[in-house]
């Protein structure tokens, strides 16, 4: 488990991990989308990604955000967008 920051408005590139992940947002408000998808995320949402979906996840234009991440011992690889 991970507690990440992100900056007004940063996000991290699309990625894949080869097992599922929860992200539990903590504080500020987000983005979690995939390819065909995107959600608007506050404190207390929870957004699980199916291990393999190629998703990105980052703070909304105008605020902070704060997620944990819980993943298992997984690889990560970045996809193009």
């Amino acid at each position: 488990m991970l507690e990440v920051h992100f900056k007004d408005g940063a996000r991290n590139r699309l990625h894949t991990h080869t097992t599922d992940q929860i992200l539990v947002i903590t504080e500020g408000r987000g983005i979690v989308a995939t390819k065909d998808e995107r959600h608007d995320v506050s404190p207390g949402d929870v957004a699980f990604i199916p291990a393999g979906e190629p998703h990105w996840h980052g703070a909304a234009p105008g605020h902070d955000m704060t997620h944990w991440s819980i993943t298992a011992r997984a690889r990560t690889t970045v996809v193009g967008e």
